[in-house]
């Protein structure tokens, strides 16, 4: 079963000038989720880790690539209720569906400072907000560019050590991106995130 399909590769550049756009909102360090480590790998960067659930802001790809992305930095630019700037946090997460027929997700965690009460209403329909439990997620790391042959390969990665280590994998894929376009490749951070069952 080919885990990534070739839409990933499509999605992957087309986050470039989004990220750019969205990552100089932060010119301090930008928030990440909070998570425990259950396990880890330290030879593959690979670990297994329990998240707390988290206010997202979620919506699907429409129609090109990057509208995704576009329709989400709108709502924290200023395209809710209240024409509020939502700082941006990281990373931002692409859920790949297994079924090629349904599209992407496309998620962007919100400050912890939020909460649904607080949390500015979206204008547009195909912006959702609402708590999200992230769970426990086999995590791997990998600089350089998130393009479809490098995501590939660390999926393979990931999922041969949680098939070692008896680790059943319960959702789909994500690609986690860390860094807006103009971090050159050396300093860039990505990671695989595959939800798992554990003890």
């Amino acid at each position: 079963m080919n885990l990534v399909n070739r839409q990933l590769v499509r999605v992957m550049p087309a986050t470039l000038a989004s990220l750019a756009t969205l990552f100089t909102m932060a010119a301090n360090a930008i928030e990440e989720p909070a998570y425990t480590v259950a396990r880890a790998w330290e030879s593959e960067q690979i670990e297994i880790r329990r998240y707390a659930p988290r206010v997202m802001a979620v919506t699907t790809m429409q129609g090109s690539d990057g509208d995704g992305f576009r329709v989400l930095a709108g709502y924290i630019f200023g395209g809710n209720a209240t024409e509020q700037k939502i700082a941006m946090t990281a990373p931002v997460i692409t859920q790949i569906k297994q079924n090629r027929s349904e599209a992407h997700v496309i998620h962007f965690v919100m400050p912890s400072m939020y909460s649904l009460e607080t949390l500015p209403k979206p204008r547009l329909d195909n912006v959702n907000v609402g708590t999200e439990n992230l769970g426990v997620m086999a995590a791997m790391k990998f600089g350089g560019w998130a393009t479809e042959n490098r995501s590939n390969k660390f999926v393979r990665i990931l999922l041969e050590e949680l098939k070692n280590n008896s680790i059943v994998v319960n959702g789909d894929i994500r690609v986690a991106q860390y860094n807006g376009p103009t971090t050159i490749p050396p300093f860039r951070k990505n990671e695989i995130l595959i939800p798992v069952k554990i003890d």
